[in-house]
């Protein structure tokens, strides 16, 4: 080992090849597109077409970030989702497998929308602690499997794909290296972002499991205030911990949910909106991917640059929100 901090050495980004506009959901939902693009910034998204799943997305993602690494192997894989291919077993061994990893650590993490984040801090914890000198952090989701396709509320928020991320051994002042996180959660508020018939409470009641009790339901206006007061929290925090000021930040990457939540994240830190990296437009909200697959259009669009101070945050269900701060490598 080089050193006992986590280092970003590689990313990599898939989207299905599926297209939906929001002028085909608005023909289903009886709403417009203009209202969709109005409330969130959505004007499409990436679907899965039927037989692919979460695995697949991270599988594709996965490759190309162990390619930009120059990796052929990792000591472990960890997958951030809340759309598994099966409650068990986790997904991550499918991915390590089919990546052709071996017997690397492999494992799923589920903080839905902050997903990455926690990820990408367990990730460093395993380097840090010494257990493993490489991690492929991947965060994927398949949530048009897990919303109503009648719901004209939350089913155009929605998309699919996944992101990914290498992070190798190394010391606390490369350039990439992630020295300062921050994590919450608020159990309390569980309900605002629930799939009330996916797991053990429903089936404990002896209650029938529907195709309909599968699917996630959201309290839009609560979860709205509790993203911008989350994240602009955290992303103080996670700068006073690193050392930095919000004006020292080059661009804000958030948990591309809706462009109204990221504006107003944006506002109030006081940083312009011409430091503020979104791609919700073309992809929608893609959950625990949505983060990385905005850093990968950003880099490859030339926006984001080695050298620069990189802020990324996040809220999602749970409640669970999360920040780190880097200053962004040079990845071929």
């Amino acid at each position: 080992m080089t050193g006992n901090s986590a280092v970003l050495s590689g990313i990599g980004a898939y989207l299905p090849p599926r297209v939906v506009s929001n002028a085909e959901l608005a023909d289903r939902l009886g709403i417009t597109d203009d209202w969709i693009h109005r409330r969130t910034g959505i004007r499409r998204r990436h679907v899965c077409d039927p037989g692919t799943a979460t695995s697949d997305l991270a599988v594709e993602a996965g490759a190309r970030a162990l390619a930009s690494a120059g990796l052929e192997s990792v000591g472990a894989v960890v997958l951030a989702t809340a759309t598994p291919d099966y409650q068990i077993p986790a997904t991550a061994p499918v991915v390590a497998a089919r990546l052709g990893l071996g017997d690397a650590a492999a494992f799923d993490v589920n903080a839905v929308c902050t997903g990455f984040l926690y990820g990408l801090a367990t990730g460093a914890g395993l380097i840090g602690s010494g257990i493993v000198n490489d991690v492929l952090v991947i965060g994927a989701d398949a949530f048009s499997t897990v919303t109503d396709p009648d719901d004209a509320v939350v089913r155009p928020l929605f998309g699919d794909g996944a992101g990914a991320f290498v992070l190798r051994a190394g010391g606390p002042a490369e350039a990439g290296a992630l020295t300062a996180f921050d994590l919450g959660s608020d159990g309390h508020r569980a309900d605002l972002i629930i799939s009330p018939g996916s797991g053990a409470r429903h089936r404990s009641h002896g209650a029938p499991v529907t195709s309909a009790s599968h699917y996630m339901t959201m309290r839009g206006r609560e979860v709205f205030v509790g993203a911008v007061r989350h994240m602009t929290r955290s992303s103080g925090k996670v700068l006073a911990s690193a050392g930095l000021t919000a004006g020292e930040v080059d661009h804000l990457v958030g948990h591309q949910a809706n462009i109204r939540i990221l504006n107003a994240v944006a506002d109030q830190l006081g940083l312009p909106a011409d430091r503020l990296v979104s791609n919700i437009d073309r992809v929608g909200n893609t959950s625990a991917a949505s983060i990385p697959l905005a850093l990968a259009d950003a880099v490859a669009a030339g926006q984001v640059r080695a050298g620069e101070v990189v802020l990324l945050t996040a809220f999602g269900a749970g409640l669970t929100w999360g920040s780190t701060v880097l200053t962004w490598p040079k990845i071929d």
